[in-house]
């Protein structure tokens, strides 16, 4: 007897910043950066833990350096299809730098690709013809239930690291002179930094869009965009208006090109549900129950959204997972909507060292999508 069939009425996607994911006896970054066998298998607990617990049907990872390590690992876990585009720089056979990203799934991947820099775009936006991307981007064409082909981009951008270093060479030099040169350094490298970061996600948007109208296969972005969305560098991967094009065509064409963040598309559909709820099932003595002003103000109001990285005692969003429109429930043609979005972060705001000591220093994003009626 054949076993029944899975509907799929909900589906999970989360990015996870795996934090240095590296097998001993390699080191990353520095040759003494070794995690002993205790500290690894601990580590591994830990990712298998999340996994298990949580079982999100794909998931983007960065900070890949041992990549056989981690497609065991998830195989373990029941994905069996498991993909990346590049490999971690090895320096002295040992030393790892430059990690990857990756993704698993427990749906087929029928194509993957890294995706290119578009020269010509570069080059109209004053990059330099060896501009590349910090780290190759992955798209992964995923077959989801009832959505069909569908392209999964996994992202780290580049990060707020200062691209200059000052390293003092006169052993005579001021004190003063060293914090001046050091400023300069910080100043210009952490502009060079946004620069290379807001140039990945708009080149990268350029190739959403250009691929996008090629396929019409629906989007999932996701991963460690490294800065917010909302302070203006990385905007234009949420960009839904056009200057100067007609009203009709954009309410016709537009939405199809955009892309949306999941919390916002789950606040909207918290709201919706919420406002049903107060106008539909409030009913005593079979009339319609009043609800004070009060009281709808505040269950109205937008949720705090859960950072998922603290630097300096401060907390930030940096990890994210955007949606194109067959996920937003307002819009006419969608399949699924955004039911819930979760920020594992326990680890960040109550370690418990013996279990947490080596998981990450990013909180994991997860989205339910629920299949709409």
């Amino acid at each position: 007897m054949l076993p029944p069939k899975i509907s799929y009425s909900q589906l999970k996607i989360a990015t996870f910043n795996l934090f240095n994911y590296l097998e001993p006896p390699n080191a990353y970054y520095e040759f003494e950066r070794i995690y002993s066998l205790e500290q690894w298998q601990k580590k591994q607990h830990w990712i298998a833990n999340y996994l298990n617990e949580y079982q999100p049907d794909i998931i983007g990872f960065q900070e890949v350096f041992s990549i056989e390590s981690l497609k065991a690992l998830v195989e373990k876990q029941g994905y069996s299809h498991f993909a990346v585009v590049d490999e971690p720089h090895i320096e002295d056979d040992f030393i790892y730098s430059k990690p990857v990203v990756a993704i698993a799934s427990k749906f087929a991947i029928i194509q993957t690709n890294s995706v290119k820099v578009n020269n010509e775009l570069a080059s109209l936006i004053g990059l330099s013809d060896e501009f590349s991307f910090t780290r190759q981007l992955l798209r992964a064409t995923i077959d989801i239930p009832h959505l069909g082909h569908t392209d999964c981009y996994v992202v780290h951008f580049k990060s707020k690291r200062s691209m200059i270093e000052y390293h003092e060479q006169n052993a005579n030099q001021s004190a003063e002179k060293t914090i001046i040169e050091t400023l300069k350094a910080q100043v210009v490298g952490g502009w060079g930094s946004t620069v290379q970061r807001g140039s990945e996600a708009t080149l990268l948007m350029a190739e959403i869009i250009s691929r996008r109208e090629q396929t019409q296969y629906p989007i999932i972005l996701l991963g460690d965009f490294n800065h917010p969305l909302d302070d203006g560098v990385l905007n234009q991967l949420l960009t839904n208006t056009l200057r100067f094009a007609s009203t009709s065509d954009c309410d016709k064409y537009l939405a199809k090109y955009c892309l949306q963040d999941a919390w916002q598309l789950s606040q909207k559909v918290a709201l919706n549900n919420t406002t049903y709820a107060n106008k539909n099932h409030e009913k005593l003595d079979g009339n319609t129950l009043l609800v004070s002003n009060s009281r709808e103000a505040n269950q109205q109001k937008t949720a705090e959204r859960i950072p998922t990285h603290y630097f300096a005692g401060k907390g930030s969003v940096l990890d994210y997972i955007l949606l194109s429109c067959e996920f937003d429930a307002s819009y006419h043609n969608s399949l699924y909507q955004v039911s819930n979005h979760q920020t594992y972060d326990k680890h960040l705001i109550n370690p418990i060292f013996d279990y947490d000591g080596e998981s990450t220093d990013h909180g994991i994003v997860l989205v339910t999508l629920t299949l709409r009626s």
